[in-house]
C-alpha cells in the first residue's frame, strides 16, 4: 500500500510540474506596454502625419488597432513582426476635422492580452469641404464645422430627414440649365434647418468666399445671380394645377422623375422647419417658364415652419408658391431678377411681415405677382399678405400684378420708391367682350374675394391680354372704386427683424 501511495504522489507532482510549465509558457507573460509620443502633435486639416508608438510585448506581438475620437482616417503603416517582444507601431493619420483628437493605439500579444497608449493631436485649419450628390436615402446631418457642396441635383428621398446645424454653409457648384445645383426636399421628406440670428444657415454659390464661422462673404454683390440653382421643397398639401389636377411636377426638374411631384390632400402636411435661412446668388433658367427660384415651395403644408427667411440676389423669383398652405413670417427678398413673391395654383397660406427690395440692373419685374387657381380642384383657398413693404430702387420693375383669378386678402402693405406705385389687375373677356372671372372681377364683384385694406400706393391699372377686347373706362373706374384710398398710416413691415440678413450686411436700405 505504501508503494502505491508513493507512486500516486509522484505522478501527481509530475503532473503539477507539467501544468505549471505550460501555464508559464502560454499565459504567464507580462501584459504589453504601449507608450505614445509626448507633447501635442499639430496637423492641418486634410493633411497626413506618421505617429509612432513604442511597444513592449513580452508575450509576443500579434496586432494593433488605432482609434480616433474625431473620425480621422487611420492606417497602420509599420509594425513589429509577429512574435517580436518590442518595436514601434507607426500610424498614418489623415485629419478630417478640427480641434483636439485623442488617438488611441491598442496592442495585443499572442495570448490576447492587450494594452493601450495615447497621443494628443491638434488639428488646425478648415475641414475639407464635403460634396453631396444624387439621392440621399438615409437621415443625415450637415454640421457647421465645414462647408458642404451641392453637385448637381441633391435629392432628399421620401421618408428621409435632412438636419442642418445653425451656422452651416452650403454652396452650390456651378452648372447651367439642367446641370444646375439644387437641393430638393421630396414629397414625404423633411428638412430641419434651424439657424439663429447670430448663426444663420447660408445657401450660396461655390464662388462666394464666405468661410466657416462667417455670415457673409465679400466678393459677390446684389447683381451676382444665376451662380447655382436653389432650394426646392415639395409637399402633399392641396394645389390647383391645370386641367383639374391635384398634383403636378415642379418647374426646373424633369417631369417624369418621382422626386419632382408635389400636391395632395393634406393641408397640415409637414415638410420640416426653416428658421434663419439665407439663400444667396442662385436662380437658374432652364427654359421659358421653367426656372429654379431662390426658394420654391410646391404643395407645402401648414405643418411646416418657415420663419426668418432671406433670398438675396436671385435670377428668377425670390420665392414662388405652387399651391399649398404653408405660412411664412419675416421674409426678406432682395434684388430678384423676376418677382419678389410669386403665388400660383391657389396658394392658401399667410405671409406676414415681408420686405421686397428690388431695382435696376438685374431685369427685375414685379414686387408681387399673384395668380389664383389654375384648374377646377381646390379652388376656394385664399392667401393672406399682411404687414409688408415693397421698395423700388432704380425705377426698374413694378409693384404688383394681380392676375389669373387671384383671390385673397392684402392688408397693411406699403409700396414705395416707384416713379408711380401703380397696382395692376388683369381682366379677361368672353367672345362678346363681357368680363369673365379673373382678378378684376374678384376685386369688383358684389362678393369680392380679392380684398385690400390699409394700403399705401399711387394708383390702379386694369389691363387685359385679350386681342379683341379692350378695358373700358367704366371698368377702370370700378377697380379704382373697389380699392380703398391710399393710406398714409399704413406702416408696412417691421424692418428691425432683418438685422441678421445679408441685405443689412451689404448696407442696403431697409
Amino acid at each position: 500500500m505504501k508503494k502505491i501511495n508513493h507512486y500516486l504522489f509522484t505522478l501527481f507532482a509530475s503532473l503539477l510540474f507539467v501544468l505549471s510549465s505550460c501555464n508559464k509558457d502560454e499565459g504567464g507573460a507580462p501584459a504589453p506596454q504601449v507608450t505614445g509620443p509626448s507633447g501635442i502633435i499639430t496637423i492641418e486639416t486634410g493633411s497626413t502625419a506618421d505617429i509612432s508608438f513604442s511597444v513592449t510585448v513580452p508575450g509576443g506581438y500579434k496586432n494593433a488597432a488605432p482609434a480616433s475620437s474625431s473620425g480621422a482616417i487611420l492606417e497602420i503603416r509599420r509594425e513589429p513582426s509577429q512574435g517580436a517582444t518590442s518595436g514601434e507601431v507607426t500610424v498614418k493619420y489623415t485629419a478630417t476635422g478640427g480641434g483636439v483628437d485623442n488617438l488611441q493605439l491598442t496592442v495585443a500579444d499572442k495570448f490576447f492580452q492587450t494594452a493601450s497608449g495615447a497621443a494628443t493631436v491638434e488639428v488646425t485649419g478648415r475641414p475639407a469641404n464635403v460634396v453631396l450628390a444624387g439621392i440621399i436615402k438615409d437621415d443625415s446631418t450637415l454640421t457647421s464645422d465645414r462647408i458642404w457642396e451641392l453637385q448637381g441635383r441633391v435629392i432628399i428621398d421620401a421618408g428621409t430627414t435632412l438636419t442642418i446645424e445653425p451656422g452651416t454653409i452650403i454652396k452650390g457648384r456651378e452648372g447651367a440649365g439642367t446641370n444646375a445645383s439644387a437641393l430638393i426636399i421630396s414629397r414625404g421628406a423633411k428638412i430641419n434647418a434651424e439657424g439663429t440670428a447670430d448663426k444663420p444657415i447660408v445657401f450660396t454659390s461655390i464662388l462666394d468666399n464666405i468661410q466657416v464661422g462667417e455670415t457673409a462673404g465679400t466678393n459677390l454683390t446684389k447683381e451676382d445671380n444665376e451662380k447655382w440653382g436653389g432650394l426646392i421643397i415639395l409637399g402633399k398639401a392641396p394645389v390647383s394645377a391645370g386641367d383639374g389636377d391635384t398634383e403636378s411636377s415642379i418647374e426646373g426638374l424633369p417631369a417624369d422623375e418621382p422626386y419632382a411631384k408635389y400636391g395632395g390632400d393634406r393641408p397640415d402636411d409637414n415638410s420640416g422647419i426653416l428658421r434663419y435661412v439665407s439663400i444667396r446668388h442662385g436662380g437658374i433658367s432652364i427654359g421659358a417658364g421653367n426656372e429654379i427660384n431662390g426658394l420654391t415651395l410646391g404643395g407645402v403644408g401648414n405643418g411646416t415652419i418657415i420663419e426668418n427667411i432671406e433670398i438675396f440676389a436671385t435670377l428668377d423669383d425670390g420665392i414662388e408658391f405652387f399651391g399649398g398652405t404653408a405660412n411664412m413670417k419675416n421674409v426678406m427678398v432682395t434684388w430678384q431678377g423676376d418677382d419678389g413673391l410669386d403665388i400660383d395654383q391657389n396658394y392658401a397660406g399667410t405671409i406676414e411681415n415681408f420686405m421686397i427690395f428690388h431695382g435696376v440692373g438685374v431685369d427685375t419685374d414685379e414686387g408681387l405677382e399673384i395668380d389664383g387657381p389654375e384648374g377646377t380642384t381646390h379652388i376656394n383657398g385664399l392667401f393672406t399678405l399682411k404687414n409688408g413693404t415693397v421698395v423700388n430702387d432704380g425705377q426698374e420693375g413694378t409693384p404688383a400684378d394681380f392676375k389669373a383669378k387671384a383671390q385673397g386678402n392684402i392688408s397693411n402693405v406699403v409700396f414705395k420708391g416707384y416713379s408711380a406705385a401703380v397696382i395692376k389687375f388683369r381682366a379677361s373677356y368672353t367672345d362678346t367682350c363681357d368680363p369673365k372671372e379673373d382678378a378684376f372681377t374678384h376685386l369688383t364683384g358684389t362678393s369680392p374675394v380679392l380684398i385690400f385694406n390699409e394700403i399705401k400706393y399711387d394708383g390702379v391699372k386694369v389691363y387685359t391680354k385679350s386681342q379683341t377686347c379692350n378695358v373700358t373706362d367704366a371698368e377702370q373706374a370700378a377697380a379704382e372704386a373697389a380699392m380703398p384710398p391710399s393710406s398714409d398710416t399704413a406702416g408696412g413691415a417691421d424692418p428691425s427683424v432683418f438685422d441678421w440678413t445679408m441685405t443689412k450686411k451689404a448696407g442696403l436700405a431697409l
